[in-house]
């Protein structure tokens, strides 16, 4: 039955057009913003997975980026220790030098000064912006007394009191990620760096450098200069230690900041996986749409001339 009121063929060619015209926008979409889900609407699961993945992925990016302030903390203040270890190996080299040569004793304390100043020197520039992991800023002594007594060796050799309030921080915890526990709760890691006191070993030296020539060609000269070279070679380990310390963190550091730069790889690329369009295919997708578009268009175009068809009857 032919009708000049209802055409049927018209009304589903363009419903076949109108198909293929919201999968022709749903392509074109893709196309333009390089993703096969970009709302709820699209893949409610995928969505919700994915943006709890972006979300951690950027934690661990946040993560990643403090830890380079620390980290840096760390090599600087590393650094400054392994300076001053050397400086405190000569020291104590000159000092057991001056057992064997007591003909320079002027000149050898000389040198034990400018070590301790040089020494000072590392400690104060061996912070990274603003963060002490050396005790650079300990509290010192003017090299004579202080409210604990006498910081100074005697001539015997003893030394009475260190004659300095250690400025060392205390150990501190690091976050060095972000997880999710099986309930889906945020969950973090951490390691432990502890900060050293150079400053302590410093004021030891500068005590033995103290009247250094004068005590060591005393008398006592012989005792002096063995408990001195004893307190030395014990502030030297102690040196050694922290820049080995610190030098065991810095490598802590690295090598999670590695881990962490995969990980946000991983993630990133698993969010991807699940969203990402797959180019290759929306672009022949897009021309076959287009295609079928237009054939689409000649389809309803002769739908819509068949009620013309009905005036030849009343000719």
């Amino acid at each position: 039955m032919s009708s000049i009121i209802t055409n049927n063929s018209a009304m589903s060619a363009l419903s076949t057009l109108r198909n293929i015209n919201n999968n022709l926008n749903t392509t074109q979409d893709r196309i333009s913003t390089g993703l096969k889900v970009s709302s709820g609407k699209d893949n409610a699961a995928y969505f919700a997975i994915s943006e709890t993945m972006k979300g951690d992925s950027g934690m661990t990016k946040a993560v990643n980026e403090s830890l380079t302030l620390t980290k840096n903390s760390v090599a600087t203040a590393r650094l400054g220790a392994e300076q001053f270890s050397d400086l405190a190996t000569e020291f104590r080299d000159k000092v057991a030098f001056a057992q064997e040569n007591k003909g320079g004793l002027d000149e050898i304390e000389a040198d034990l000064t400018r070590l301790v100043a040089d020494m000072g020197a590392i400690l104060s520039q061996s912070t990274f912006n603003g963060d002490d992991l050396v005790n650079a800023g300990g509290k010192q002594t003017d090299g004579t007394t202080d409210a604990s007594g006498d910081s100074s060796f005697t001539a015997a050799g003893v030394y009475a009191a260190e004659g300095t309030a250690s400025g060392a921080a205390a150990e501190r915890t690091v976050i060095t990620g972000v997880s999710r526990d099986s309930a889906g709760n945020l969950t973090t890691t951490s390691i432990k760096v502890a900060p050293v006191d150079l400053n302590a070993q410093k004021e030891m030296f500068r005590a033995i450098a103290d009247g250094f020539s004068g005590k060591a060609g005393s008398a006592t000269g012989e005792a002096y200069l063995s408990a001195v070279l004893t307190k030395a070679d014990e502030a030297t380990k102690a040196t050694v230690d922290a820049a080995t310390s610190l030098g065991q963190s810095e490598k802590s550091i690295e090598r999670q900041q590695e881990f962490l730069t995969k990980l946000s790889d991983n993630l990133d690329s698993g969010v991807g996986a699940m969203v990402d369009a797959n180019m290759e295919e929306e672009a022949a997708r897009l021309q076959a749409l287009q295609v079928q578009q237009q054939l689409a268009s000649q389809s309803l175009s002769i739908a819509n001339q068949a009620p013309q068809n009905i005036l030849s009857l009343f000719r």
